[in-house]
């Protein structure tokens, strides 16, 4: 049976097959309008996912959407009813678009899925998942666990916000939930939108900006705004808070208790706003805590999924790891919405085809995320030819050699491989490269290739085999969702006495300070040979040549586009840069022996992130 999954219609629209309960592809939509986070129906993605497979909209037997539209929309009517009048400018922004799309999705839908395969029926092959319950299912489906318990957590869905359910062999049940308008989702994106940063994308940002801080304002956001009970449920006080109704995330009665309006936008960032950050992490994480040991407590599992966006905070999912609350947790990588997709093909596979497990095939069943299209060489040198590339093609080896040696030699590189990554994170096959010992590599990164905040920390993608000798890790993190410290004898002494904030960057705190925050930490992602063949080589070989079994690995794009898609766009990218070197699969691209009049400034081509 074939299982074609879809989210849509609010942020990271994504498609993902399965055939037999094994995934066969997975994409989000804006890697090919080149739209971040585009909501728009997944044509494009669609359309890939099938082409990888090699099939035809006919020959798949169900499609399923990731949530329920009109569950969605009665939340949206009870809570503008139970707050009117208030709120009366966002009800009129929001009903016609309700009225006009999101009601009557169903019809979207087949209307759209008839594009594809006009002469198919498709009223009785569309169906529809819970939001929550599709997050579940892409968390512990393709997991590597026979049965764990599952925690779900987001902004919203339909109603739910938190989600506890257990899953065992092809069967999952949620057990309990929290629901709208109390959400730790929402709690962070508040102070998301407080300290200027964009909802729903900015969110890491405030992640990566809180180790310049202090948790001051934590005491204050346990007191008035959040009620956390011993077992990690809650419930949050909506005086201080516009989301319900209006159309900020916070108000004046918020403001004031902060001590002041909401950063605007490019506006300076200051220790105060820094330590909000600091603030709202720490309380996000002593809640995440308290709901898995709550969890654990309760049903005496001992492995656990976790999914939503939420999910996506590695600091807290590093420390359910680092107290052993579970034996083992495992993160789907695609956590937020676009994962919505994938967990809405698996659990109409399973719960309602009623469709048993596969036999698991690898660590898990995500294959490394690395679930989207690849190009061939004949593509790759077509797309360069037509975009005016100068590039040389060589052997795999000579690829690795070529690669590495500009590493060694403090080289920025931009790595284009294989299949494209799903969910939000370049594990290695759309990533820009860099020497990790490099005190200046950071700084690099940040202003002259990703055109983004100085503060915003880098990955470290380390061998397997030796990430317990750099980091007080011993496991397997594939997604790079785990933060770990780095360990003791590979850090540097240092004193940061009387230096403020974001001048802290600036000290080198470890053998490899390009991926060492500030408080010493590190969002760890781990390569094996298996699962990426050709980024363990080209590790591997840096190592042999440094000493050290670890790279810089962030995303290839710059800031406010999402990551590149085709041979093309990274050709783009590497123009608009001070990008040294280009890796398109065999092939090399120097920067120095480009035309120059392809050079391209697009810093302000995307909106911000």
């Amino acid at each position: 049976m074939r299982v074609l999954g879809l989210s849509a219609l609010y942020h990271d629209s994504a498609a993902a097959l399965i055939d037999g309960g094994r995934i066969v592809a997975a994409a989000q939509e804006e890697r090919f309008t080149r739209k971040k986070h585009d909501a728009r129906l997944p044509r494009a993605a669609i359309a890939s996912c099938l082409e990888i497979a090699g099939l035809k909209l006919a020959d798949v037997d169900l499609v399923a959407f990731y949530e329920k539209p009109f569950i969605k929309f009665e939340r949206l009517l009870e809570t503008y009813a139970a707050l009117a009048p208030s709120g009366f400018t966002s009800f009129r922004q929001a009903m016609p678009v309700w009225i006009k799309e999101k009601l009557f999705q169903k019809d979207l839908l087949l209307k759209e899925l008839k594009t594809f395969a006009p002469g198919e029926n498709w009223t009785e092959r569309l169906v529809f998942s819970e939001h929550h319950l599709s997050h579940a299912a892409s968390a512990f489906f393709p997991s590597p666990f026979e049965s764990a318990a599952v925690l779900t957590m987001d902004g919203v869905g339909e109603w739910t916000t938190t989600s506890l359910a257990i899953g065992n062999g092809a069967a999952l049940e949620i057990q309990r939930e929290i629901h709208f308008p109390h959400s730790l989702g929402l709690l962070y994106s508040a102070f998301t939108y407080y300290t200027g940063f964009k909802v729903n994308s900015g969110e890491y940002k405030v992640m990566g900006l809180a180790p310049y801080g202090e948790p001051k304002y934590a005491q204050l956001i346990l007191d008035h705004l959040i009620d956390l009970k011993p077992d990690g449920t809650f419930r949050l006080d909506q005086s201080y808070f516009d989301y319900c109704t209006g159309l900020t995330m916070t108000n004046r009665r918020f403001d004031a208790l902060f001590g002041g309006p909401p950063r605007k936008p490019e506006e300076p960032l200051t220790q105060r706003h820094m330590d909000l950050a600091a603030s709202v992490q720490a309380v996000t994480e002593e809640a995440v805590l308290r709901l898995a040991r709550g969890i654990r407590a309760e049903t005496g599992l001992r492995n656990l999924c976790l999914a939503g966006g939420v999910a996506l905070n590695c600091v807290a999912n590093g420390k359910i790891v680092r107290e052993g609350v579970f034996d083992e947790i495992w993160v789907q990588p695609a956590a937020g919405d676009a994962g919505g997709a994938l967990g809405a093909a698996l659990a109409t596979y399973h719960l309602h085809a009623k469709q048993p497990r596969p036999a698991r095939t690898g660590r898990d069943d995500m294959k490394g995320a690395l679930l989207g299209n690849a190009f061939d060489d004949a593509e790759i040198e077509k797309q360069l030819t037509a975009a005016g590339a100068r590039f040389e093609k060589l052997s795999e080896s000579q690829v690795i050699e070529t690669t590495a040696a500009a590493l060694a030699a403090n080289a920025a590189v931009g790595w284009f491989q294989g299949r494209m990554e799903f969910g939000p994170r370049a594990l290695g096959a759309r990533s820009i490269l860099g020497d990790p010992a490099d005190p200046e590599m950071q700084r690099t990164l940040n202003l002259k290739v990703k055109y983004r905040e100085s503060f915003r920390p880098f990955a470290p993608a380390v061998l397997r085999e030796d990430v317990a000798a750099w980091f007080e890790l011993d496991r397997d993190s594939p997604y790079m969702l785990l933060v770990a410290g780095v360990r003791a004898d590979k850090r540097l002494s240092i004193d940061d006495h009387g230096k403020f904030g974001i001048e802290k960057l600036n000290m080198a705190r470890s053998k490899i300070p390009a991926v060492t925050h500030v408080d010493y930490s590190a969002r760890v992602q781990t390569v094996t040979a298996d699962v990426n063949p050709r980024f363990h080589a080209l590790i591997s070989r840096f190592k042999a040549l440094t000493g050290i079994p670890v790279l810089v690995n962030t995303s290839f794009n710059v800031r406010g586009e999402p990551i590149v898609g085709t041979p093309a766009d990274a050709f783009r990218c590497f123009m608009a840069t001070e990008l040294d070197l280009l890796v398109v699969g065999n092939f090399i691209l120097r920067k120095a022996g480009q035309n120059p009049a392809l050079k391209l400034d697009y810093t302000s081509a995307f909106a911000p992130d």
